[in-house]
Parts: structure tokens; C-alpha cells; sequence
């Protein structure tokens, strides 16, 4: 990729790191990220994956903007509520870099729709909130073989892995079903710390960066579980579960369903 000069200027600080340069500024222009959620963790990663100079962000979102989303969801404002997330986000991005291509999916995924939106990109990050979209995300990406990068949060807690179908584990691997409705709290129940989302969200869009220039040692494997009242990270390595039904020796799920049966309807991103 030639850098225009204002491209030399905006990623200037980034192209002085020698594992990126103008070559890894050229991976970035030319890579296409899906953001499922562009709420709580997806709005940092958004715009850290946007600033850092990624050339097509997808953004998949079916909900409106609710007062009670803005201690957290900082790519909105007061006069945002009642608008869709999806839209507002694209034109954020445009105003944060008028190169970026930023494109709306105002929709909630399902099982007939995710193959078409995912295939268009090169790497998924789930940010979603509730277990029906996690698991049909997490199954998708395997049967197409697209590394992900998953995330989620609750209360003072969130953790972030990277799910790279067959050299590592999946979320099935992790959680097999999805547990039964009502047993673990949403953040409309049991509250979230709005700058946690941006440590995991930031998080997130680190690990996407360094996947996307081939750096460092990506979260393949591995579990990053950060405490906020703790101030503190911890690890954990999983391995590929031979008898997970999605990605084990004889899997038996083959095909994508929905998990509407779960949704008890009181998620919120």
C-alpha cells in the first residue's frame, strides 16, 4: 500500500513501531472486521480498530439507543437516544476517519442470515450480550472456519479469548449448552462498571490488531479474565475438547439453528 500523506501523518505514531510499518499499516487498510454488538464492548472496539486505521468495519446491531446505554456505550450521546445503534456507529467512524468504510447491519443475526453477512470478512468479534447470539456466532465461525475474537462482561468481571476453529478451543468446548434461562444474570439484572467495558472492548481490539498484522502472541488457547476490583488479570489455557458436538473428533452439530427458546428478552449490550 502507497500512504497518502495523510495517511503518513494519521498513522504516523503506529509506523514507527517496527512490527508495523508502512506494511502492517497496508494490512490494516486492507482488512475487513464484523463487530456483532456495538454496545458496551464494541463501541471502544470500534473506535480503536477504526483509529488504528482498518479499512472495512461491519457493524451488526438490531437495537436503539436507551439512556441507560450511555455510561457505557461511549460511542453515543443524549441526542442519540431512540436511534438505531447500527447507523449511529457508521457515521461515528466516518466522522473518526472518513477513509474507514463502515457498514451498518441494523439486524439481529440468525441462523439464515449469519452465513451471507460473515463470509464478506476476515476476522468476527463478538461482542454480544446474551447467550442465544454468543452460541450461533461461536458455531457459524467455526463451520466457516473464521477466527473470532470473543468477549463479554458483568458487573466488576470480563474476559476476553480468541476462538481459531480447530487450533484451539471454541465456546462449545468452554460451555457446551447454553444454560437454562434465568440462571445467570444479565447486566439489566445485576449491573455492569461502564469503564470495564472499555478495558475488555480495548482488549478485544488489540487482540483483533494482532491478529490481523500477525504480532505477538495472540489469545489462541487462552482465557484473560480481568477483575476491575481486584485491579487485576488472570489466565487460563483450555484446550480443543475432543468430544465437543461443534469442533470435537465426531461432532453432531452440523448446521446452524437459533436459541430463541433461551432469550428471555431482559438482555441488554
Amino acid at each position: 500500500m502507497n500512504l497518502s500523506p495523510e495517511q503518513s501523518e494519521r498513522f504516523s505514531r503506529q509506523i514507527l513501531l517496527p512490527e508495523i510499518g508502512e506494511e502492517g499499516q497496508g494490512k490494516l487498510h486492507q482488512a475487513r472486521v464484523l463487530l456483532i454488538g456495538v454496545g458496551g464492548l464494541g463501541s471502544p472496539a470500534a473506535l480503536y480498530l477504526a483509529a488504528a486505521g482498518v479499512g472495512t468495519i461491519g457493524l451488526v446491531d438490531s437495537d436503539l439507543v436507551e439512556l441507560s446505554n450511555l455510561h457505557r456505550q461511549i460511542l453515543f450521546t443524549n441526542s442519540d437516544i431512540g436511534k438505531p445503534k447500527a447507523e449511529l456507529a457508521a457515521a461515528r467512524l466516518k466522522l473518526l476517519d472518513p477513509s474507514v468504510e463502515a457498514i451498518p447491519y441494523n439486524l439481529r443475526l440468525k441462523a439464515d442470515n449469519i452465513m451471507p453477512i460473515i463470509k464478506d470478512f476476515d476476522l468476527i468479534i463478538d461482542g454480544s450480550d446474551n447467550f442465544p447470539t454468543r452460541y450461533l456466532v461461536n458455531d457459524a465461525c467455526v463451520l466457516a472456519k473464521k477466527t473470532l475474537v470473543h468477549g463479554t462482561f458483568l458487573q466488576f468481571e470480563g474476559q476476553v479469548t480468541i476462538i481459531k476453529p480447530f487450533a484451539g478451543h471454541c465456546y462449545r468446548c468452554l460451555f457446551p449448552d447454553p444454560p437454562p434461562a434465568g440462571s445467570i444474570p444479565s447486566c439489566r439484572e445485576a449491573g455492569a462498571l461502564g469503564a470495564l467495558t472499555g478495558v475488555i472492548g480495548t482488549l478485544m481490539a488489540t487482540e483483533a490488531l494482532k491478529l490481523i498484522l500477525g504480532i505477538g502472541d495472540p489469545l489462541v488457547g487462552r482465557l484473560l479474565r480481568y477483575s476491575a476490583l481486584a485491579g487485576s488479570f488472570r489466565e487460563t489455557n483450555f484446550f480443543r475438547n475432543q468430544a465437543c458436538p461443534l469442533c470435537g473428533e465426531n461432532p453432531t452439530i452440523r448446521e446452524l439453528i437459533d436459541y430463541d427458546w433461551f432469550c428471555s428478552g431482559n438482555e441488554v449490550k
